[in-house]
């Protein structure tokens, strides 16, 4: 019995959630819609893909509406009791941008690292995989399943995002799908996602994080300004690795609970989520990849100001990096606070 056998068998109701993290990006959008059309071929069961945040980001919203999927918030799914299971995508329960613990019958799908233990029914959880899109397709490639094309497209550039275009993480499952993926989809409409990944309103975010940033040997902080959305936040740590000096990047923004953070990380010896965790460890939660992680720190659970909670964390990430590195260049760039 395959993978995919395996969640069928799992599964004892028609009707269930699909839920993603709490601001679904490609990827999680794409394989919950594609486990969605499985679901419903192979076994007939309805599912409704979840998020209890927003999408924040102009590419992701545009994915959606060009591909007619359907995702909705929580808070507009009405649960009845025979929608008892849920398959969460691209997420795991107890991160901090993933609670469905509502729910009694959980299975998961995922390809971050493992931080914290559950029982679930049903697990597919391969750290170090460069996109949960590629674990998704290979469920039909491996089952012969003929695909739509407008799925195929939908994991293709999921997959294209969370490996930055098969540059970042990547292994050889993520290069053989997108071999599978790639003439299966509808490359206008991947074409057109690419270059259509920012809005003007954007424009700031990237204005506020250029003008205050200050770099730390290949280390460079920045602040994108109040309150800017967490996708957002991801496109300039993104951005500020295209900077030949800066090889990790740690992006933030303070919000009306406290402070978000996206980290990136091109250097092997440096992983961005092990960091995260550590520089956030008794301040706040956070976590990812080796290439790519999160963060949120609330000023109630630390009783400082936002000035003084993001000295706290980029001291924290500098004395961290500091012991991960043998070698330590100690020049400094402008200040980050006024």
């Amino acid at each position: 019995m395959n993978r995919l056998e395996e969640l069928l068998s799992s599964i004892k109701t028609d009707n269930i959630i699909i839920g993603m993290h709490d601001f679904p990006d490609p990827d999680s959008i794409a394989s919950a819609f594609a486990l969605q059309f499985l679901l419903k071929e192979l076994k007939n069961i309805d599912s409704t893909i979840c998020y209890k945040g927003e999408v924040d980001k102009f590419n992701t919203s545009n994915m959606v509406n060009s591909l007619g999927i359907r995702i909705f918030n929580l808070k507009e799914v009405k649960l009845t009791d025979d929608i008892s299971e849920l398959v969460l995508v691209d997420a795991q329960i107890g991160n901090v941008n993933a609670e469905f613990r509502v729910f009694g019958k959980i299975s998961c799908i995922d390809h971050h690292p493992m931080y914290h233990g559950l029982d679930y029914v049903f697990e597919d959880i391969r750290p170090g995989t460069g996109s949960c899109s590629s674990i998704i397709a290979e469920y039909y490639s491996e089952n012969a399943i003929e695909m739509p094309q407008n799925v195929a497209t939908a994991l293709l550039y999921g997959l294209k995002i969370d490996t930055a275009n098969l540059t970042r993480g990547v292994t050889r499952l993520d290069l053989d799908m997108h071999y599978y993926l790639y003439y299966k989809s509808d490359l206008d409409i991947i074409h057109s996602l690419e270059n259509s990944t920012l809005n003007l309103k954007d424009l700031s975010a990237y204005t506020n994080a250029i003008e205050n940033i200050v770099i730390y040997g290949k280390i460079c902080f920045a602040d994108t300004g109040y309150d800017s959305p967490d996708k957002l936040i991801a496109l300039v740590s993104d951005f500020m690795l295209t900077v030949e000096e800066i090889d990790f990047s740690v992006v933030f923004s303070a919000k009306q609970e406290g402070i978000k953070l996206s980290i990136r990380s091109m250097n092997q010896k440096l992983d961005a989520g092990k960091i995260t965790k550590s520089a956030l460890n008794g301040l706040g939660g956070g976590g990812g990849h080796q290439f790519m992680a999160g963060g949120f720190v609330e000023y109630a659970k630390t009783g400082m100001s936002a000035k003084r909670l993001k000295n706290e964390i980029r001291t924290n990430f500098i004395n961290i990096v500091k012991e991960e590195l043998s070698c330590w260049d100690s020049s400094v760039g402008r200040a980050i606070d006024s």
